[in-house]
Order: C-alpha cells, then structure tokens, then sequence
C-alpha cells in the first residue's frame, strides 16, 4: 500500500490530496527544539514545487505535549512565525494504538541505520516519491536543509521527469 492511498484530512478541514508528486511527510510541532526546522521546510517547499513537490506537515502531541494548540493555532503560529505555505495536516498520532494508518505505512520504511518502526520524535521525514513508494526516512536531528535530504528529494524528482 502507497502512503497516497491512506486519506487524511486537512489541519481547517477537507482532504489532502498528495497527487502525483514527490512530498515529504513531516509530523511538526510547534513548542519544540526542533520548530525551527519549520523555515528550512518552506524553503525546501518553495525551491522544488515547480518541479512537482510539496512539503505536507501533520501536527502530533505525542511527543511531551509539544503541540497542544488548537487547528486555528497550529496554522496562525506556522504561518505567522515561519511563513509556512505547505499543506498542514489534521493533528493525529503517529505511534500506539491510535496511530493515524498514513504512519502505520510510513513507519514501515528503515531508516539509513535500517531501523524501521515508531516515530522516535517530532520532524521525522518521510520522502515519497510520485509513484507512491517511499523513498526515504529521516530522523529527527537530520536537517530538512541537509545534503542527504535534498539529494534524495532531487534524486526522487529525476526519477518523475526521466
């Protein structure tokens, strides 16, 4: 099963639709350490949507309470604070037995370490390509703006053109 064919509905509502582009899945939280990596998503989102990718952000509260805030506070604080543009998610969770099935498929995939499994912490990446596969995950502490991020996104985005 393709990650794109699990429905999820918007942060304000409505569905997400992933379509045919590479994205990168992101659980996001906004009173943690890691918020900050919120600016190297958009900028990432900015630089390669024209050539069919979007970042998707799906806020968790699993991790130490860090995303509390309500859907009109989780979108006012992402686009005031950081400018983010990128499609929010509704907040879900992404381990236990509540867990939101777009991550029962996600965290099937390893990591680099070839670890599979739970989400250890808020702004684990997941890169999927058009096609549905997924492609790569990232921990935490791996920078969206990092070397291996951004040439697996144009590695995943040379596959769809070529």
């Amino acid at each position: 099963m393709s990650p794109y064919d699990v429905a999820i509905s918007g942060l304000n509502g409505g569905p997400v639709t992933f379509g045919e582009k590479a994205t990168l899945i992101v659980n996001v939280a906004s009173r943690c350490g890691l918020t900050p990596q919120y600016a190297a998503l958009e900028q990432l989102h900015e630089q390669f949507k024209s050539q069919g990718f979007s970042v998707i952000g799906v806020p968790c509260n699993q991790f130490a309470g860090q995303e509390p805030g309500s859907a009109e506070e989780i979108s006012t604080f992402c686009s005031t604070t950081y400018g983010v543009t990128f499609p929010l998610t509704e907040k879900v969770d992404v381990n236990g037995p509540d867990r939101h099935p777009l991550f029962d498929v996600l965290t099937a995939t390893p990591d680099s370490e070839g670890e599979a499994g739970d989400v250890k912490w808020n702004f684990e990446k997941f890169l999927v390509g058009a096609d549905g596969r997924v492609a790569a995950r990232f921990r935490p502490m791996v920078t969206p703006d990092s070397p291996e991020v951004v040439s697996a996104i144009e590695s995943v985005l040379g596959e769809s053109t070529s």
